[in-house]
């Protein structure tokens, strides 16, 4: 018999006093995660977005800790870069297999590993002796995070089935982001004031031990009944695209576009990129199904997810210098001034789960879309770091647009998609959201490079604020390219081409129940 829940009834409450008495029944390895009881479900759901707290928190206490590490470990602006997109890289390039693998040996076996290699690779960063030592055990630190995120939403995915609970809980799962983007840098702030930058890698391990703790003894173990073979091929090509594409990024402002080693990385990235298209195109089973990529949705969450987190990620390594290096901010005080965006990340994000399950996702995009272009364009034309009001103002629109963007980016990559492949479509989501991040650092940071090279002392702050101009401008072309593509890519037309997609899989014999898309008209 189904349950209220079930059926989708809202005034369910999350749990009665006959099943907070009751232990949670234990579930066999494979068991139908759509039969478990409300309270259950929510409590997955909980552990799930600890994954994501862990990793969020990491993002947004290093990056308060960015000047403070430049300065006790003497690196460059470049050095800087690579700390945050050593990290970023690999968690992109191995979020696609992770997915797959866990798809193929068990869920929860391999969620339960990630943390545990998260929390050894966050032990050793904490004592980490150089710049170079320190981007080694970040590369450790991402191949735990790979095994996270992907796979948790995964579970979420897979546990709750009903269109609309699903793109609640996705709603949560974004809202725990706004939560860390509060926590992150308060935390990151007092923990670097008091303590010292190492600790900011410290505080994972409890987290991540209580996380372990939880998941062995409330998530059961799933598997899709027929996953992908491996493809190290496919993704070697992957990570050869993505670390030469950013390397020759970061890298150019020093060594210039026309040198021979940036030149043989642009070279690598297009060899890799033709090879990728080729190779995973003639594969019965491919890392990257290029077929999904006939769903004008899925394609346009695609792009959403790059140009999205690319201002995300732009914003927090250009804003943090700016706090701390221009304005004379320590650490504390950096995070405060970050709590307006952080607290509208918060209240937006579940708005835009609830709003994609009432409406589709197109609401949510065009919203984002527009907050984060006028956030840019406050600082690239109106100067809006001259005044405390009109920053405050830059950050709270900014803060709309990246909780409004990440619900409906997942909802519309995992809708129309075979149900066995949750695992493989939700990667696709999280990778894009890792490259975007990356490709954001890295841009942002080569446009800084370059404006303020061979510049110290008094001229610093007006060469940042120069430098900084033609960066915005290009955080308010991503917020365009959001509105633009969430509009384009969600209306009858995409919708039928998701539907002739499904379709195309299942005659392909794609095995897994192809579900119908979520987005709406």
């Amino acid at each position: 018999m189904r349950t209220a829940h079930d059926r989708g009834d809202p005034a369910m409450p999350l749990c009665s006093a006959a099943s907070t008495r009751a232990r949670p029944r234990k579930l066999r390895a494979d068991a139908d995660t759509t039969e478990l009881p409300r309270e259950r479900r929510v409590l997955i759901l909980v552990i799930c977005c600890t994954s994501l707290l862990l990793v969020s928190l990491d993002s947004t206490i290093l990056n308060v800790a960015l000047p403070v590490m430049q300065r006790g470990l003497g690196a460059s602006l470049s050095g800087m870069q690579w700390a945050v997109d050593s990290y970023t890289l690999v968690l992109a390039s191995l979020l696609l297999p992770a997915g797959s693998v866990a798809d193929r040996v068990g869920r929860r076996k391999v969620f339960t590993t990630g943390l545990i290699v998260f929390a050894l690779g966050s032990a050793l960063c904490s004592v980490a002796p150089d710049l170079g030592t320190l981007i080694l055990f970040r590369v450790v630190q991402a191949i735990g995070g790979s095994m996270l995120n992907p796979v948790a939403m995964s579970i979420i995915t897979t546990t709750f089935t009903v269109p609309s609970q699903r793109a609640r809980a996705i709603g949560v799962w974004g809202g725990v982001f706004g939560l860390a983007m509060a926590a992150g840098p308060l935390i990151g702030g007092l923990l670097v004031d008091t303590v010292g930058w190492r600790a900011v890698f410290l505080i994972n391990i409890p987290v991540g031990v209580v996380a372990v703790w939880a998941t062995l003894r409330y998530v059961p173990e799933s598997r899709a009944p027929a996953p992908r073979r491996p493809d190290p091929i496919g993704q070697l090509l992957v990570v050869g695209l993505l670390s030469t594409v950013t390397y020759a990024i970061i890298e150019a402002p020093g060594k210039g576009w026309t040198s021979a080693e940036v030149l043989a990385c642009l070279v690598g990235a297009t060899a890799s990129l033709l090879g990728l298209l080729r190779y995973e195109s003639r594969r019965a089973e491919p890392l990257l199904d290029l077929r999904f990529f006939r769903s004008a949705p899925f394609s346009g969450a695609v792009a959403i997810a790059v140009t999205g987190f690319a201002v995300l990620g732009g914003f927090l390594f250009l804003n943090t210098l700016y706090l701390q290096n221009v304005r004379g901010l320590d650490a504390l005080h950096a995070g405060l001034y970050l709590l307006p965006m952080a607290a509208f990340m918060l209240i937006s994000a579940p708005a835009s789960g609830r709003l994609v399950a009432s409406h589709g996702p197109r609401p949510s995009l065009v919203l984002s879309g527009a907050a984060m272009a006028l956030g840019g364009v406050l600082f690239a034309a109106c100067d809006a770091e001259e005044s405390r009001p009109s920053l405050f103002l830059g950050y709270c629109l900014l803060g709309i647009g990246a909780g409004m963007v990440n619900a409906p980016i997942t909802n519309t990559a995992v809708s129309g998609m075979p149900l066995s492949q949750a695992g493989v479509a939700s990667a696709v989501a999280t990778t894009s959201r890792q490259v975007g991040q990356a490709l954001g650092v890295a841009v942002i940071g080569a446009v800084l490079a370059h404006g303020t090279r061979n510049i110290t002392g008094a001229a610093y702050p007006d060469a940042f604020a120069d430098a900084a101009r033609p960066a915005w401008w290009v955080i308010t072309g991503c917020g365009v390219a959001v509105l633009l593509v969430g509009a384009a890519t969600n209306g009858r037309w995409a919708q039928k081409s998701a539907e002739r997609t499904a379709r195309l899989l299942a005659e392909a014999g794609t095995p897994g129940r192809a579900r119908g898309a979520a987005s709406h008209p």
